[in-house]
């Protein structure tokens, strides 16, 4: 088991932000998560294509030193449902996959939204890189996906992806040939309250079923965290 022994800074900033001064934790009370990022990352907002083509709202979070590239990207998902009300709105006659079901939701959007994992994954595997790593994960019980890639240039990039209170999250880090391998920011991706505390479910979180509210919010622990 991980044991994070880093400490957070308690300073916030006004976009809702926490910074580690001379420590590599950094934790974001905006979007609701921490990671070892070597330094105080720069923001982007971005826009994400979705499976079912929704424009959504997104921020990239990163660090460049030297030759390494750090991100966190983070894409929200929670005005899916309105979209998909709004798209079937336009629909044409005599399409059906358009206005969607009961079990995909209006537009499809909740067939979007459990296939927002597994498209974010596609994305990483198009690149031109090879995959040496694909498994199944969790972090302090939200599952996910960690990936490595072997790149062109023989860099590597280690990848965590997972879904999280109808939120994306895509946390990536590359390093040259020849560098250690980037397992304590791969696996040191986790979630915190709106307070910054760490959070750990007492059983496993599916934003499928957790995240859309379909069972409720499983109990946890606040304070903590840790990947295994």
């Amino acid at each position: 088991m991980r044991i994070t022994t880093f400490l957070v800074a308690v300073a916030l900033s006004v976009c809702g932000l926490a910074t580690a001064q001379e420590t590599d934790e950094y934790v974001n009370t905006r979007d609701g998560f921490k990671i070892f990022f070597p330094a105080a990352p720069t923001v982007k907002d971005i826009t994400w294509t979705s499976q079912q083509n929704f424009t959504l709202p997104g921020r990239v979070y990163a660090v460049e030193k030297g030759k390494e590239h750090y991100s966190v990207t983070v894409v929200d998902y929670s005005g899916i449902e309105q979209m998909g009300i709004e798209r079937v709105k336009t629909c044409p006659a005599g399409a059906p996959l358009c206005r969607g079901t009961a079990l995909s939701g209006p537009g499809l959007w909740k067939h979007d939204v459990r296939g927002a994992r597994e498209w974010a994954v596609l994305k990483l595997l198009q690149r031109d890189a090879k995959v040496t790593d694909l498994t199944w994960s969790q972090h302090d019980m939200v599952e996910g996906d960690e990936l490595q890639l072997l790149n062109a240039d023989q860099s590597r990039t280690y990848a965590y992806v997972a879904m999280h209170e109808m939120k994306l999250y895509i946390a990536e880090a590359t390093v040259p040939k020849g560098s250690a391998p980037a397992t304590l920011y791969q696996t040191s991706m986790s979630w915190v309250d709106k307070d910054g505390k760490g959070i750990r479910y007492t059983t496993m979180y599916n934003n499928e079923f957790h995240g859309m509210r379909q069972y409720p919010v499983p109990p946890h622990n606040t304070g903590v965290g840790g990947a295994q």
